[in-house]
């Protein structure tokens, strides 16, 4: 399956230029069962990245813009009269797929932003006192836009928490940029779209063998010391929390299954452990005003912590 994997990473990074991290990242979140937080200025391909990735997989891709009147509602669905039939039946919103696109999530209120809360965390939706199940595989990935604060609801901390991981897309570098022109432009004659490479039998078996990678227990404490380090921070307000260092544990899991190791190493860890805290930790008002950076922040905390053989 590794052998997959790999052919799904090289057209992966040929559909998607300039952000080979992040599409790691990516995969890595899918394997590892979370969600992820996507942040970046519009037209960096944020959009692309996740609809890709879904193809690649096999997965329904839907995509949902959240406006300032969006309704729970027309998210996860509701229950409609049926005069014809004479009774009620239900209409599932478009949170019933394997990839959902949150574009923008921060542009609607927090009782709309929750409503994707119950389907993140369960798997499941309930629609006026009645549940279904989601598939399998759901993944969701919510965009928000980084320099545009007016008009904006920001996710609550408890909610940011839920993300496994939150990436950051940069513009790419003048190669990039251009490739990423030539390969549009040529696309748009050719209309060439990805092919589906994993079928779900073999996604689901990706996934029981990513539990599988072995975690020592040095590396579990590894793992815990540096979450526990970033609440002892004086530029941090707040620290992580215990679902950090789940998230780190099972990120590192599938960056180490698809780098080809059965075992996770620190450097694993360490690979993974600025997206997976960046949105968990809160900055005192002094660091902020004073423009302290979050990575930076973290990259001296991993550096203090160590390293176990």
């Amino acid at each position: 399956m590794r052998e997959k994997l790999v052919d799904l990473m090289e057209q992966y990074q040929a559909k998607i230029i300039g952000q080979e991290e992040n599409l790691s990242y990516l995969l890595t979140v899918l394997l590892a069962d979370g969600h992820v937080l996507i942040e970046g200025v519009p037209g960096t391909g944020k959009t692309q990245m996740v609809k890709t990735l879904a193809t690649l997989v096999g997965g329904v891709f839907n995509r949902i813009q959240f406006t300032p009147d969006l309704l729970p509602s027309d998210i996860t669905g509701s229950k409609i009269f049926n005069m014809k039939e004479s009774q009620f039946e239900t209409l599932k919103g478009p949170v019933f797929t394997n990839v959902l696109l949150a574009d923008e999530i921060n542009r609607t209120p927090a009782k709309t932003q929750a409503a994707l809360l119950e389907a993140m965390e369960e798997k499941q939706v309930t629609i006026q006192g009645e549940t279904f199940k989601l598939a399998d595989l759901f993944f969701v990935a919510a965009t928000q836009n980084p320099i545009e604060y007016e008009g904006t609801y920001p996710l609550p901390e408890a909610q940011q928490d839920r993300f496994m991981m939150k990436l950051l897309i940069d513009f790419p570098d003048l190669e990039a940029e251009t490739k990423v022109l030539t390969n549009v432009l040529t696309e748009a004659m050719a209309d060439d779209a990805p092919a589906s490479l994993l079928t779900e039998e073999e996604l689901n078996q990706i996934k029981r063998a990513v539990k599988a990678v072995a975690i020592k227990d040095s590396v579990k404490q590894y793992i815990v010391e540096i979450v526990r380090k970033t609440r002892e921070q004086e530029a941090v307000q707040y620290g992580a929390s215990t679902r950090a260092a789940i998230a780190i544990a099972k990120t590192a899991q599938a960056w180490a299954y698809v780098a080809g190791r059965d075992y996770v190493t620190p450097d694993d860890v360490k690979q993974v452990v600025r997206p997976c805290l960046r949105h968990r930790i809160q900055l005192s008002p002094y660091a902020e005003v004073e423009g302290t950076n979050l990575d930076d922040i973290i990259a001296s905390i991993v550096g203090t912590i160590p390293v176990p053989r």
